[in-house]
């Protein structure tokens, strides 16, 4: 298992290390940062920090050298630096740590600002309910597919105690915490999926799909109920098409309801 490395020296130091943590040389890239000189000069930090991501020269983990060495290798000042750092914390690069060992860190792979940059295009009409709907359909569909192929028979029964508290939300009446367990469940699927592209996806799209629902009603119980159970029979038996299938016709119904919802919406008076 890779150790990940604490780098907290200037680049003509570097420290590379193998998969078993011992220092070797041409493991991997040395840190390197060049001078700066440009008007927005924390933007062409920001360039050269990701750039040392792309090469494998900092990895997740990673502890980068302090603003002022930083500072020194750049040639700015250290409020420059700062601003750079700060805008790639903005951006889920990276996280800063208190204390004696603490201090910016490469984040690991997280989804965060993905997520943030779909619900601000969302508030801000770049995604439309169509839009929205429509990726839902993609994502949910390719990701059903894959959890029928990867699944395990835990995960199976995530999904199904998913339904039952779902089960126990309607029967208390509780719309709202019905609406909730079953957003969750398709967070869930996409992690049964395995792949982290989905999961990111789905994520950003659930959230959003929240957000929606705080001015449209949402899908009635009935059919959202009745549809998760064949889903889930369709899942244990890992029978992809008609699990497939499902999902698809559950969401196209879901979309119609959407749809129709802001038309009459729009409508005069």
């Amino acid at each position: 298992m890779k150790t990940a490395n604490t780098v907290t020296r200037a680049a003509k130091r570097p420290i590379e290390v193998t998969t078993d943590g011992a220092a070797s040389a041409g493991a991997r890239p040395a840190q390197t940062y060049a001078p700066v000189q440009t008007r927005r000069a924390f933007e062409a930090v920001a360039d050269q920090i990701r750039g040392q991501l792309a090469s494998g020269a900092l990895q997740p983990g990673d502890r980068l050298p302090p603003e002022r060495e930083l500072a020194e290798q750049f040639s700015l000042s250290r409020n420059t630096v700062r601003e750079a750092l700060r805008s790639l914390e903005i951006a889920g690069v990276l996280e800063f740590r208190k204390g004696a060992t603490g201090g910016a860190f490469v984040r690991e792979g997280q989804g965060d600002a993905v997520i943030a940059g779909f619900s601000d295009l969302f508030r801000l009409g770049a995604i439309r309910p169509a839009d929205l709907t429509e990726a839902r359909l993609i994502v949910s569909v390719a990701a059903t597919r894959l959890a029928c192929q990867r699944g395990t028979e835990e995960d199976f029964e995530t999904l199904r105690e998913n339904f039952r508290q779902s089960e126990l939300a309607v029967s208390r009446g509780d719309v709202q915490e019905r609406v909730r367990i079953n957003l969750d469940f398709h967070r869930l699927l996409a992690r049964t999926a395995r792949n982290p592209v989905l999961i990111i996806l789905t994520d950003a799209l659930v959230q959003i799909h929240e957000q929606m629902l705080r001015v449209i009603s949402p899908l009635p119980e009935g059919p959202v109920m009745s549809s998760r159970r064949r889903l889930l029979k369709y899942l244990s038996a890992r029978d992809e098409e008609k699990a497939a299938a499902e999902m698809e016709t559950h969401l196209k119904a879901l979309q119609r309801h959407y749809l129709a919802q802001q038309a009459e919406t729009k409508r005069p008076g």
